[in-house]
């Protein structure tokens, strides 16, 4: 992953319940440290975000 890489989909809203955007299902925290982190960082946080999505549609249902 490239330090440009990024799961963004501009599509920026954070759900009240679940803290998470309903774009990129990341945290608010996440998206405001996203510049500042390191590779592995960002690897980590992407390698949550399938899980993340799956619950989000789960809820959602």
């Amino acid at each position: 992953m490239s330090k440009t890489d990024s799961p963004c989909i501009q599509v920026c809203v954070i759900d009240p319940t679940s803290g998470l955007c309903r774009g990129c299902a990341r945290t608010i925290e996440e998206i405001g440290a996203w510049a500042g982190m390191s590779t592995g960082e960002r690897r980590r946080v992407m390698d949550t975000l399938a899980g993340r999505r799956a619950q989000q549609q789960q809820s959602q249902q």
